[in-house]
């Protein structure tokens, strides 16, 4: 078998046996005079029709506060009703909804980003959790995808085909 038959068939065996992605990694943040958060959230793998991403996890630090977890779609964090949280995000701006994600803090804080449509802003909710008294402010907020590694294997992938095409055909 030559090397270009045997590099496509391994290609074609990698492609048939690779397991489809369930899920996406973001790499994301947000800061503002006296606020920095940063972390990385689990999406669904592809958006909805209007463009964003479902978020289904979440882990980072918050000012140097470790979060615990991701609210759920459909609530508000503690302190902040009637604002239920929708957990979407998107690669184009904005990039976050008005209603935004929620997390959970490990001092018992809560947190939630959003947007008004030309500014991300951040709610964030302290014990007692009374109604409407946490601070907002403007953060500039961030979020991109982070390439999978198996992208990064199938790139070299096709990379090493283009190379033996290459000197196949000079050694005839």
């Amino acid at each position: 078998m030559t090397p270009i038959r045997f590099l496509a068939a391994a290609a074609v065996a990698a492609l048939a046996f690779a397991a489809p992605a369930q899920a996406a990694t973001w790499a994301w943040d947000y800061s503002a005079a006296g606020v920095a958060a940063v972390g990385t959230f689990t999406t669904t793998d592809t958006p909805g029709a209007d463009g964003f991403y479902a978020i289904t996890a979440i882990t980072g630090w918050r000012n140097g506060v470790a979060i615990t977890g991701l609210e759920p779609a459909g609530s508000a964090i503690p302190g902040n009703d009637p604002y239920a949280v929708d957990n979407l995000v998107s690669i184009a701006g904005p990039q976050l909804t008005w209603n935004g994600f929620g997390y959970a803090l490990a001092d018992g804080n809560w947190a939630n980003p959003f947007s008004d449509g030309s500014t991300a802003w951040e709610y964030l909710s302290v014990p007692p959790y009374a109604q409407g008294a946490g601070q907002e402010v403007a953060v500039v907020f961030t979020a991109a995808p982070v390439p999978e590694p198996a992208t990064g294997a199938l790139a070299l992938v096709g990379v090493a085909c283009l190379a033996a095409a290459c000197r196949a055909r000079r050694t005839r």
